[in-house]
Formats: structure tokens, sequence, C-alpha cells
């Protein structure tokens, strides 16, 4: 499952938790109010997870877009520092995404 789908899977939770406890508020039952609670809480926890793993590959993404882009200027080879420029921006963009 990709980071981006634990994310929404993690906001969908966290949204569910959030209806739960505004109504068992509004019915005044208290049981329900702490279920939701506790899905909402839930659903963040997992919301947080996916963002740290997201930043996570992006930084394993963008080191090694870093090295290809070096390798690729020591050899003159114009190709494979462009891509690996490109992987590296990549990376960067993904950690941004998940902060």
């Amino acid at each position: 499952m990709s980071t981006e789908s634990k994310r929404g899977e993690g906001a969908a939770e966290e949204l569910g938790g959030t209806i739960k406890k505004v109504a068992g508020k509004v019915l005044g039952n208290e049981q329900m109010e702490a279920e939701g609670k506790a899905k909402e809480l839930k659903g963040e926890a997992k919301q947080d997870a996916a963002k740290a793993a997201g930043r996570t590959e992006g930084k394993i993404e963008e080191v090694a877009g870093a090295v290809k882009n070096r390798i690729g200027q020591v050899i003159d080879n114009e190709q494979m520092a462009a891509e690996g420029k490109a992987k590296e921006l990549k990376g960067e963009a993904k950690q941004k995404a998940n902060e």
C-alpha cells in the first residue's frame, strides 16, 4: 500500500472518529464520544506514520539521485547526470509533500 493511500486511510479514519465523537457528545453518550476520540487519534497516528515513511522514501531517492548526478558529472555523462538530478529533485519534492 502506498504512503498516499495510507495517508488517505488515516484521514478517513480520523474523520469517522470525529463524527462519532461529536455524535456521542450531542447525544450525551460518553462511551461513544470516547470511542470516537480514540478512532480520531488512531487516524492521526496512521497519517503521521505514513508521512514519516514518505519522508524516508524521499530522502533515499534524493540521496540516490545525488550520487547518480555526481557520478554522471565525474564521468562526463550528461544523461546520467540529468537523470540523477531529476531523481534528486523528485526525492526532495516527496519529502516536502510529507511534512
